[in-house]
């Protein structure tokens, strides 16, 4: 992920404004690095700085930074989308107890490519695995003893 001020001198090179909400949203993503967060979690960090900050300029420069090839949107089923800060190839886990989503390294090199798929060319490929972590298997246990 790039810094803070990276993102603030690529906002201005490509003539967006850079307003003291989007450097908000920028070291709020700075902070979240790693944990996958909703706009709704960035939302919740960036309003503790600016309590005038709306939902809609948190969405609009995660937009933006997605069009920009510097975060990945994701859609893990969690129910809302999820922004991703690795740029480099990667699958995901997911608990589908607390909805944390956690980086993992494939090497997808001896998976065979799926039958011939017609007029379809295959541009890229996601593993999702699911499941429940420790802190949830762990909770649920306990819940059922």
């Amino acid at each position: 992920m790039r810094t803070t001020d990276e993102l603030t001198e690529l906002f201005r090179a490509r003539g967006l404004k850079v307003t003291p909400q989007r450097q908000s949203i920028f070291r709020a993503l700075e902070t979240l690095d790693g944990k996958h967060p909703s706009a709704d979690l960035v939302y919740d960090v960036v309003v503790r700085e600016l309590p005038t900050m709306s939902l809609k300029t948190v969405y609009q420069t995660l937009n933006d930074l997605v069009a920009m090839a510097e975060l990945h949107q994701l859609d893990l089923g969690t129910g809302s989308y999820r922004f991703d800060t690795e740029l480099e190839p990667h699958h995901h886990v997911v608990c589908d107890g607390c909805g944390r989503v956690r980086d993992i390294r494939l090497d997808l090199t001896t998976m065979a490519m799926p039958p011939d798929l017609g007029d379809f060319t295959v541009t890229s490929t996601e593993v999702v695995f699911r499941g429940t972590c420790t802190a949830c298997s762990g909770a649920t246990a306990a819940s059922s003893a």
